[in-house]
């Protein structure tokens, strides 16, 4: 069994929001690669489709393992899709570290995006579902979405990196559309706002 075979065949979870102890702790590292994993993992590849996410972190659903499951774009707008348990992500430094500043958005805080200035580059290592070793390289969004979803696992939301004044306008833009997400959304569908009919 492949990766591919794990991206089908899950039901979708709710989605856990800020403000949720297990959004902000340190994950547990994955020990037990079995069928319940591969399940979990299915589950969570459903839920982002569903959310129309490219990445999503286990404590996103509620969960205190440290796996990401990611369907993301990089620079040359090549889809990558995979998990990756325990990861670890490397950035570059001195002048091969270049910040690109974009908006970014969560799914656990959805309708809120803000801008970020994150490495443009990253390398993340860790393990499969099946527990062999795998190694990404990111560009573009692809590198955004491996450092956003480690920072879950570690953690920390977006939010926790910007200013007092730009976290303060996320929290209003995500008030400004927080009516249109069921409190178990995506299980149940985003509410089409005026503009949208």
């Amino acid at each position: 069994m492949s990766d591919d075979d794990l991206t089908t065949g899950g039901t979708v979870r709710p989605i856990t929001r800020w403000g949720t102890p297990v959004m902000h702790q340190p994950t547990k590292p994955v020990t037990v690669f079995d069928d319940e994993l591969r399940s979990f993992v299915r589950d969570m590849f459903a839920t982002m489709e569903a959310a129309s996410g490219v990445g999503l972190a286990a404590t996103q659903v509620g969960d205190d393992r440290s796996i990401f499951v990611y369907a993301c774009p990089d620079d040359d707008d090549v889809v990558h899709v995979g998990v990756v348990c325990n990861p670890v992500v490397t950035l570059p430094d001195g002048k091969d570290r270049n910040l690109e500043s974009t908006e970014e958005g969560c799914l656990s805080l959805p309708g809120g995006y803000a801008p970020l200035a994150r490495p443009d580059i990253a390398h993340c290592a860790g393990l499969d579902a099946f527990g062999e070793p795998v190694e990404i390289d990111g560009t573009g969004l692809l590198a955004r979405c491996l450092q956003h979803e480690t920072d879950h696992l570690g953690g920390t939301v977006f939010g926790d990196r910007l200013s007092a004044r730009s976290r303060k306008k996320l929290y209003e833009h995500h008030e400004e559309l927080a009516h249109l997400y069921p409190d178990d959304w995506p299980v149940t569908p985003k509410k089409r706002s005026a503009i949208d009919q």
